[in-house]
């Protein structure tokens, strides 16, 4: 087999097409590479976390009161519901505004606002005193956690008697029964706060040669905050509760004391209104705590749902 190594022909050489300049081999040429087509316009990726819903959140918050409104209405408008058993939410709104223009409702929302808030100053104290003694010192725990375990046991409504016979009829048995209910969840909670706290955190302070009050002011308590927090609502919460109770025992003004009246009389509406006013100190009373707790776990993150 032969190899012919005659000259490429003229003609072939000048039809064939020149090849294209070579941008990168000279760096003078500005001749510009065609942009790749995009078959479609790129849609920006959100996270659903921070995609916004179209209702309004604080719409989707009372939707669902505004509905068993309604539904109550209703049902007191055709008379399956009368008004022996439960009035109607306009007969409450009328006897509401009644009972606030004769002075009688904010005079005893004054006086349960009173009561509340001195049952819980000293239940605060007493909580956090007896959690703070046994969590920071384990001669502390021995000798008070299983009393207090032991008394957070006892129902405190059934020590109304026993606080009758030892304070009498006045005000002292209705703040000692605030004062036990808010002592107990507050001493759980700040207890298991502290107990909580990171040993690495300990060591970590030690190491940088805090000494124990250091490591108690720097370290425990911020530590043990979150846990307070939790307990304060929970103590909120049931100091309304034994508000109740104790504005049962031979009271002559508070909120107790319209309901207990109204009980004699049979008047439903009264006692609803009552029972809203409770449920409304209890949600600001709550709120205030939330907000206070924004305030002071600032360094905190979590998370708020999605």
């Amino acid at each position: 087999m032969s190899i012919s190594h005659a000259p490429p022909d003229p003609d072939v050489v000048a039809k064939s097409p020149a090849p294209a300049p070579d941008p990168a081999a000279d760096p003078d040429t500005d001749t510009e590479l065609p942009e790749p087509a995009i078959a479609g316009e790129l849609e920006r990726i959100v996270a659903s976390s921070t995609r916004r819903t179209r209702v309004p959140r604080w719409l989707r918050r009372t939707s669902g009161p505004v509905l068993l409104l309604a539904l109550w209405q209703l049902l007191s408008s055709t008379g399956v519901l009368t008004a022996d058993v439960l009035a109607s939410p306009g007969t409450i709104a009328r006897v509401a505004g009644d009972i606030v223009s004769d002075g009688s409702l904010p005079h005893a929302m004054g006086v349960s606002l009173q009561r509340v808030a001195v049952g819980l100053l000293f239940g605060v104290v007493v909580g956090t005193g007896l959690a703070l003694v046994a969590g920071l010192f384990r001669v502390g725990e021995d000798l008070v956690d299983a009393s207090v375990q032991m008394l957070r046991t006892v129902p405190f409504v059934g020590l109304i008697p026993l606080f009758i016979i030892w304070f009498g009829i006045g005000e002292a048995p209705k703040i000692a029964i605030i004062t036990l209910g808010v002592s107990f969840p507050l001493y759980l909670n700040v207890y298991a706060g502290i107990r909580g706290v990171d040993a690495q955190l300990i060591e970590a302070g030690e190491s940088l040669g805090l000494s124990r009050w250091g490591l108690v002011r720097h370290v425990v308590l911020p530590g043990a905050l979150p846990g307070a927090m939790t307990g304060l609502r929970y103590s909120l919460g049931i100091a309304w509760l034994a508000l109740v109770f104790a504005e049962q025992i031979n009271a002559d003004a508070g909120i107790g004391f319209l309901m207990v009246q109204a009980r004699d009389f049979l008047r439903t509406d009264v006692i609803v209104v009552c029972l809203i006013v409770y449920a409304f100190l209890g949600l600001l009373a709550d709120f205030v705590v939330r907000t206070l707790e924004r305030l002071l776990l600032q360094w905190r993150p979590t998370f708020t749902g999605r």
